[in-house]
């Protein structure tokens, strides 16, 4: 697998096909490994970039304090890197947040944005944002990323046909470390770019999961702050939308960077 030093770091990063410039970013805990699904579907039509982002998967874990605007410039540097810009760009949940901090502050190297279950903002204020935030980091620190990823894929992976993919996630999941998973969480504390979405120059895609943790009418109310935007809702469908509804997310995908020409 190749690595490109970036910021003084190594990324670890994939391509596969021919055409224009695809790139998928992961969410928290993830790696590049979760899209999997969607390069074999998209390397037959656009040369497909994946990347681990830093923390995460193969890519270097440094200590120190991230951000999500050093993850921006982290794969923004990557594409420039590499000469594949301007692209399309697909994040889920933190890797949304990532594109869209891309989008406003790396306008160059943005062809077309496609969000997929994540809000603009992550409050932790009040006592709710504050208990579920806290949870998730006492659970990390005490039990470990596993046991987080135990949780998480019975949240997201909930029925009893499921089972292949909650253990998917576990076995991934598992593979993260705590330094670097709980510095990757809390770059998304109290981020916030709703103010900044004007600036967005690029047609947005927002995809929406029926049961994700983030409501509609929230991802539809940041929606109408950008220019150019759509959001469409996929049925019956959790926050790892990409594994749970494959077929239908690869044709949403399609479908919209298609009808951009």
């Amino acid at each position: 697998m190749p690595y490109k030093e970036i910021n003084g770091i190594n990324l670890n990063y994939e391509i596969k096909g021919n055409g224009e410039p695809l790139l998928f970013i992961h969410g928290l805990g993830s790696s590049l490994m979760d899209w999997e699904l969607q390069v074999e579907y998209f390397s037959k039509q656009y040369k497909v970039i994946v990347v681990d982002l830093r923390g995460h998967g193969k890519s270097s874990k440094p200590s120190g304090r991230y951000s999500i605007g050093l993850f921006a410039a982290d794969v923004a540097e990557l594409l420039r890197e590499l000469n594949l810009y301007p692209a399309h760009i697909n994040g889920l949940s933190m890797g949304g947040a990532t594109g869209l901090h891309i989008a406003v502050h790396h306008s160059d190297v943005v062809k077309s944005l496609i969000v997929s279950n994540m809000s603009a903002a992550m409050p932790v204020k009040t006592f709710a944002q504050k208990k579920m935030y806290y949870t998730r980091v006492l659970i990390t620190m005490i039990f470990g990323t596993g046991k987080m990823g135990e949780i998480i894929s019975k949240n997201v992976f909930p029925k009893t046909d499921q089972e292949e993919l909650r253990n998917t996630l576990i076995r991934r999941w598992s593979k993260n470390g705590r330094r670097p998973y709980l510095n990757s969480l809390r770059a998304l504390k109290n981020w916030d770019i709703i103010p900044e979405l004007h600036r967005i120059k690029s047609p947005v895609l927002i995809v929406h999961a029926e049961n994700d943790y983030t409501p509609l009418a929230i991802k539809k109310d940041y929606a109408s702050k950008i220019k150019s935007s759509d959001v469409q809702v996929i049925d019956d469908a959790r926050h790892i939308v990409n594994m749970e509804k494959p077929d239908i997310y690869n044709k949403m995908i399609a479908s919209f960077i298609g009808n951009l020409y």
